[in-house]
This record gives C-alpha cells, sequence and structure tokens, in this order.
C-alpha cells in the first residue's frame, strides 16, 4: 500500500530541504482549500485533506521526517507499526489557533457588546456642543456573586469536558473537537446558582451617564464612551457605548455641512430704496444692509456666522437670500400712488425687463 501514495513533499508541493515555515505554510494553503467543513461532502476533497495531513504529520517530526527520507513510507510506517491515525486538533492547533474548531476555549475573556444610543438635539445644541444626561438599560456584573453567578463563588468543574471546554470525536481519520455544551466553552458550571441573577453572573439595569457633545456634530456623528457597553466574561474587558446624534429641524435655518441658509422676506419698497436690516442667526439678531435696487433672490453672506467645526477652529458662513413680497389688500390710496409710479416709470428703472421685451421682439420679429 505504501508504494501507492504519493510523495509527501510532492503532496505539499514544497522541496526537499524545506524548513519547518515552509511546511507549515504550504499544509496551512491546503487545508483552508480541502477542510471538510469548507466542502461538505465532497469526497475528493476529504481524501485530499487527508493526504496533506498525513504529509504534514510526518515531515513535520524532525525523526520521522528522517526515515521517511531514507526509507520512503516503508521506514515510517515499519518503525511505528502502521501510520497512526493524525489528531486534526493538535495540528490545527499548532497553526490555526480556533480555527475549524482547533484550541482550547477555557476562560476565554471575551470583550463585552457594543451598545447603541440615538440622542436627538436641537439645532443649537449640535452648533455649539452640549453636556447631557441620558439614562442606558444595560446589564451589569452581579454585585451578590462578582459576576461568577454562583452564591458561593466558586465554580465547579464541568463533568462533560473534565475542564477542557470542549468535547472531541473520533470519527475514522478524523478527531474534531466542539465547545462543550453544558459549560459552552468555559470549563466550569455553577452548581449553587446565585439568587440575585439566576446564575448568570449579570443583572439588569439603567445607567445614567453624562455626555459631553462636541460643537459642529450633524446627524449621523457617532460619539464614543470608551467600556460603557455591556460588560465582558470571564472577566474581560466590557465593550463601547456610541451615541448616535439625530439633530431636530429648524423653523428658520438649514444647513450643509458647517455653512448655515435662511431665507428673509423684504418689501417692495426696501428692495427699491435700500434698507438696514435685523436678520436672525445662532448668535440672536445682527444688523445686515440691503442696497437700493436689490433683486428678489439675492444672497447676502454674513461670515463667521455659521456652525463652529468639528474638532477643529474656526465657523462656517451664514448665508441670507432675501424674498420681495409684492403688496396685497392696497387701500384706494395705495393703489392711485402705485398706478402714479408705474406711469411715470420709464426703461431706465427696469432694465431687466427692458432686455427680456426687446429680446422677445426681435425672436417673433424673426418667423
Amino acid at each position: 500500500m505504501a508504494a501507492s501514495k504519493r510523495d509527501y513533499y510532492e503532496v505539499l508541493g514544497v522541496e526537499r530541504n524545506a524548513d519547518a515555515d515552509g511546511l507549515k505554510k504550504a499544509f496551512r494553503k491546503l487545508a483552508m482549500q480541502h477542510h471538510p467543513d469548507r466542502n461538505p461532502g465532497d469526497k475528493q476533497a476529504e481524501e485530499s485533506f487527508k493526504e496533506a495531513s498525513e504529509a504534514y504529520e510526518v515531515l513535520s517530526d524532525p525523526d520521522k521526517r528522517a526515515r521517511y527520507d531514507r526509507f520512503g513510507h516503508q521506514g515510517v510506517e515499519g518503525f511505528s507499526g502502521g501510520f497512526n491515525t493524525v489528531n486534526i486538533n493538535d495540528i490545527f492547533g499548532e497553526i490555526f489557533g480556533d480555527i475549524f474548531g482547533g484550541g482550547r476555549r477555557r476562560q476565554a475573556r471575551n470583550r463585552g457588546a457594543d451598545l447603541r444610543y440615538n440622542l436627538e438635539l436641537t439645532f443649537e445644541e449640535a452648533a455649539f456642543g452640549t453636556e447631557v444626561q441620558v439614562k442606558i438599560p444595560r446589564p451589569k456584573r452581579c454585585g451578590e456573586c462578582e459576576g461568577t453567578g454562583s452564591k458561593s463563588r466558586q465554580m465547579r468543574t464541568c463533568p462533560t469536558c473534565g475542564g477542557a471546554g470542549e468535547v472531541r470525536y473520533t470519527q475514522g481519520f478524523f478527531a474534531v473537537s466542539r465547545a462543550c455544551g453544558q459549560c459552552n466553552g468555559s470549563g466550569h458550571v455553577v452548581s449553587d446558582p446565585c439568587k440575585a441573577c439566576r446564575g448568570n453572573g449579570t443583572v439588569d439595569a439603567v445607567s445614567e451617564l453624562s455626555v459631553k457633545i462636541p460643537p459642529g456634530v450633524d446627524s449621523g456623528t457617532r460619539v464614543r464612551l470608551a467600556g460603557e457597553g455591556e460588560p465582558g466574561e470571564n472577566g474581560g474587558p466590557s465593550g463601547d457605548l456610541y451615541v448616535v446624534v439625530h439633530v431636530k429641524e429648524h423653523p428658520l435655518f438649514h444647513r450643509e455641512e458647517y455653512e448655515v441658509f435662511c431665507e428673509v422676506p423684504i418689501s417692495f419698497a426696501q428692495a427699491a430704496l435700500g434698507a438696514q436690516l435685523e436678520v436672525p442667526t445662532l448668535d440672536g439678531m445682527v444688523k445686515m444692509k440691503v442696497p437700493e435696487g436689490t433683486q428678489s433672490g439675492k444672497i447676502f453672506r454674513l461670515k463667521g456666522k455659521g456652525i463652529p467645526h468639528l474638532h477643529g477652529s474656526g465657523r462656517g458662513d451664514q448665508h441670507v437670500r432675501v424674498v420681495v413680497e409684492t403688496p396685497q389688500n392696497l387701500t384706494s390710496k395705495q393703489r392711485e400712488l402705485l398706478s402714479q409710479f408705474a406711469e411715470s416709470s420709464g426703461a431706465d428703472i427696469n432694465p431687466h425687463a427692458k432686455s427680456f421685451f426687446d429680446k422677445v421682439k426681435e425672436l417673433f420679429s424673426q418667423k
């Protein structure tokens, strides 16, 4: 049977002088490619995996490799009385750690889960920053049992796995391990559950935290509070809390990044004659000059009246768009005055209208 086997160096695809690292890299590549967990039901992949595992088991052992190099397959099998079943977990524990069930899981210090909290802010709070108190429902370590889940704070070795945290199953060539179902891979069980946490090691609680919101945040900004998430397992570190900002709409302002925009209505007379207006900003009312002859839709910039830059210095600008309102519900006197104004108006005071109608005449005269 030995003569029917392929050369181990050929199986791994390495030269005969390959070192330990070269062997390991070659086997890792083949194992990842042909492992049964990745190729369920594929007999060819299973056979290739067995072949690669057998080759690596021999060539990675200096004594076995020396006998193989001298006598070939017969030298290895004759010395040991036949090829031993390869313990996949011993090989994978060295190369892959916990991949494919390798390694030991006992007393894993698992990090706690991260938490998310949605925080609604006013437009001004988001612009200038604030400090808010939030209540976070989250589990915390039980104080009665110090997170052990045991009333006596002592754990008993799991009778199923003997404290290993895993159970091994041998089926033909393979020796596969799985996390112990009784202790969930911890290697110990609680024989006297704590009444306060019912053996879970954590209790439900509501924590009140102070959250500092920096100036310049916008909807979608996340503020991270390190270590304020769920507690870890077996003494592992706690997760983080992410506060996600949602900014309410403002009745006057809207923003684009750090720029603020608003509209201000002005009268026909103010637009024609010019005026000194008081316009709203995030800092309060400020004066803004509107020159005579201002057209509806004209935008004025108020430098430095926008949103403070997040994690930086300076502020954006505010952009004020003026909208000229047409007067309504005129009195007879007002109608008379406007009629006189219209009769006395020449082309010079409405240059845009003159230019428009000149273009219209030119267009239709060509037809």
